[in-house]
C-alpha cells in the first residue's frame, strides 16, 4: 500500500470512529412542530394522577404518601434479580423494574471497561427515611414522606474504588446514566435549583424521552417539569422513535383527547399536573 493511500485510509478510520464517540455520547434527539390530528379517543385523568407515575417531583415541599412503585423487592433475598455489582447491605430493596433497567446500564458501562459499582441504598419505607432523618439531621437527609428513596425510583450507587466523586464509576455515571433513563438528581451545578447539596452517587429513574431531553436540555428535573408546564406540548424523536408529549393542569377530574394510533404513557408532577406521553 502507498504512503499516501495509507495515510488516507488511516484517516478515513480516525474520522470514523469520531463519528462513533460522538453519536455515542450526545442526545440522539430532534425537536419538530407539535402533531395535529384529527382521530382522538377521549382519555380519563383524575387527581390521584397527579401523585402517581416516573416524573414526581419529591422534595422539602412536595412530599408522598406511598411509594410510585409496587414491585418493591429485597435485592440481597433476591440474586437472580441483580447484575454484577456488590449490595452494600443485606437490605437494599428496590423496584424489580427499575433494577432491570439499572442492570441493563451496568451491562453498559463493562462495555467501557468500568465495573466496580455497588448499591449503597435503594427504596426506604417512611419508618426507615423517618429515623435516618433523626438520625444523620436536615443538612445529610429529608424527613420521612419527602425522599425520593421512598419512590422506588431512586437509588445510591457507590464505587469499590473510591468515592464516587473521583472514582470513574462516578464519571460515567454523570456522562452516561440518561441514556439508559436515569438522571444524575443532585448535580453540583444546580444546587441552588435542586435544594439539595452535590450527591454524585444518587440516581434517578424518569425513564425515555425524558432522561433524553434533560441531558440535552441541561435541566434538572424541577426545570423539566417547569419547560413541560410552560409549553404545555413538546414534540420530539428520539433515538428514531416518535414522541409527543403534553402536560395538563389538574384540579379535578377531566377528560382528555388522545390520538388514536399512539401508545402512551401518564404520570403525574406531584404538584398539580400529569404528562401523558405519547409514542409509536
Amino acid at each position: 500500500m502507498k504512503k499516501s493511500t495509507k495515510f488516507l485510509f488511516i484517516i478515513m478510520i480516525a474520522i470514523i470512529l469520531a463519528i462513533l464517540w460522538f453519536d455515542r455520547n450526545n442526545s440522539s434527539v430532534i425537536y419538530h412542530d407539535p402533531i395535529e390530528v384529527e382521530d382522538e379517543n377521549p382519555l380519563k385523568i383524575d387527581v390521584a394522577d397527579v401523585h402517581q407515575g416516573e416524573l414526581l417531583l419529591v422534595n422539602e415541599e412536595y412530599g408522598i404518601k406511598e411509594s410510585a412503585k409496587t414491585d418493591i423487592k429485597n435485592l440481597y433475598k433476591n440474586q437472580e434479580l441483580t447484575g454484577d455489582y456488590g449490595l452494600l447491605t443485606t437490605d437494599i430493596a428496590l423496584s424489580k423494574e427499575i433494577t432491570a433497567y439499572f442492570n441493563e446500564m451496568i451491562e453498559g458501562a463493562k462495555k467501557d471497561g468500568v465495573n466496580n459499582f455497588l448499591i449503597s441504598s435503594g427504596y426506604r419505607s417512611f419508618e426507615e427515611q423517618t429515623k435516618l432523618y433523626q438520625e444523620k439531621g436536615r443538612d445529610y437527609a429529608l424527613p420521612g414522606g419527602y425522599s425520593e428513596h421512598q419512590l422506588g425510583l431512586a437509588l445510591d450507587v457507590g464505587s469499590s474504588e473510591g468515592t464516587m466523586a473521583e472514582a470513574a464509576e462516578g464519571k460515567w455515571i454523570a456522562e452516561n446514566a440518561w441514556q439508559y433513563g436515569f438522571v444524575l438528581r443532585y448535580p453540583q451545578a444546580k444546587t441552588d435549583v435542586t435544594g439539595i447539596q452535590y450527591e454524585p452517587w444518587h440516581i434517578r429513574y424518569v425513564g425515555k424521552p425524558h432522561s433524553v431531553i434533560m441531558q440535552d436540555k441541561n435541566f434538572v428535573l424541577e426545570e423539566y417539569l417547569a419547560y413541560l408546564r410552560e409549553k404545555e406540548q413538546i414534540s420530539a424523536t428520539v433515538d428514531g422513535k416518535e414522541y409527543n408529549i403534553r402536560y395538563y393542569a389538574v384540579s379535578k377530574a377531566k377528560k382528555v383527547k388522545i390520538p388514536k394510533g399512539y401508545n402512551y404513557t401518564i404520570s403525574g408532577d406531584n404538584v398539580n399536573g400529569i404528562i401523558i406521553t405519547l409514542y409509536k
